[in-house]
């Protein structure tokens, strides 16, 4: 009787199983009100996107998003322009802060040792005219993308699990109860007058150069291109190149360009989903690259990226916390640009 109940639900869950989609470069694209609604039958997406074949990118698209989404993302992608180009030295094109708590509640001593992700948010004046409602902006839109995030965590948990080191370990509660969650928002000036044009064969990583997230998961918008001219406001335009963007090396060594549609997400994997799987569920390589086009020096580039990641006490490993693996991250990249 209870076998016959087991093959049951399993044959309703066969059925209800979604084929895998893909975007026209082969990146494996879900719907949210399907990851929502049925999470578990995107278990072969889950594996398409982020298992270890020499195919698979380590990224997925999350399309179908509700649609704040579009309106969040216009917003504060514009007023990363605004902000770039203020007089003021408020840490001027990479801007980070904590969208999802404003006050952490760790030990003084944890806060003390990892104060790059325990600090407290530092905002511009709301009296700011030139970006009045930014750190609104900035929430709204990365508390959507964690929230997305998280729903994705719950549809790759079973695959996790069967990779993780410590089979206690949830996906969804590291990244749901973390106060380390930390936002990037990105403007890349445009080349000054006068500067040499990136060449058609120049390597793929000009603008940023081949890298690994060190988080569990990374969630992406789509980049906004915007146009100064005469008027006061930059107008969004099309990519100028179709050699610019993001580009991923398979798990197999092959580069791929990838492309997030407008309205929707993306989401990669980092080294500390890497060290907690024991190298099972790999970190994915990618770069960002500039094309050539026209009137390049009056184009800028707009990005927000949210870096999903545990507690630093949290093991990682039997040997390493999130906190002592970030620590040597940092060691490592500031040792590199000082030399």
């Amino acid at each position: 009787m209870a076998r016959n109940i087991l093959l049951r639900n399993l044959a309703t869950l066969t059925r209800r199983i979604q084929p895998v989609s893909y975007t026209p470069e082969g990146a494996v694209v879900i719907s949210y009100p399907t990851l929502i609604s049925s999470p578990l039958s995107l278990t072969p997406s889950i594996e398409e996107a982020f298992g270890s074949h020499p195919k698979s990118l380590g990224i997925i698209i999350v399309r179908d998003l509700p649609p704040s989404y579009s309106e969040y993302r216009e917003r504060l992608l514009k007023l990363a322009y605004k902000f770039a180009t203020l007089d003021e030295n408020l840490l001027k094109g990479s801007y980070y802060a904590n969208p999802v708590v404003e006050s952490p509640t760790v030990s003084r001593e944890e806060q003390s040792l990892h104060p790059e992700y325990y600090g407290k948010n530092i905002w511009p004046q709301r009296d700011t005219q030139e970006v009045e409602g930014f750190e609104d902006a900035f929430k709204n839109l990365g508390r959507l993308v964690f929230k997305v995030g998280c729903e994705l965590a719950v549809a790759c948990q079973p695959f996790a699990l069967s990779h993780l080191s410590d089979s206690s370990m949830s996906l969804p509660d590291l990244i749901r109860t973390s106060q380390t969650t930390k936002a990037r928002l990105l403007h890349y000036f445009p080349p000054s007058p006068g500067a040499a044009t990136p060449a058609i064969d120049e390597p793929v990583d000009s603008w940023c150069g081949f890298h690994l997230d060190h988080s569990l998961l990374t969630g992406l918008c789509s980049a906004m291109f915007l146009h100064t001219g005469d008027g006061p406001e930059p107008t969004a335009i099309p990519s100028p190149s179709p050699a610019s963007g993001l580009y991923i090396r398979t798990r197999g060594g092959d580069l791929t360009k990838v492309s997030i549609p407008t309205d929707a997400l993306a989401f990669q994997t980092g080294e500390a989903l890497e060290i907690a799987t024991g190298g099972k569920l790999r970190a994915t390589p990618h770069c960002v690259r500039v094309g050539t086009g026209e009137a390049a020096e009056k184009i800028s580039r707009e990005t927000f990226a949210l870096f999903m990641q545990p507690n630093t006490d949290q093991h990682l490993s039997a040997s390493t916390t999130f906190g002592q693996f970030s620590k040597r991250v940092f060691d490592e990249h500031y040792s590199e640009v000082s030399t």
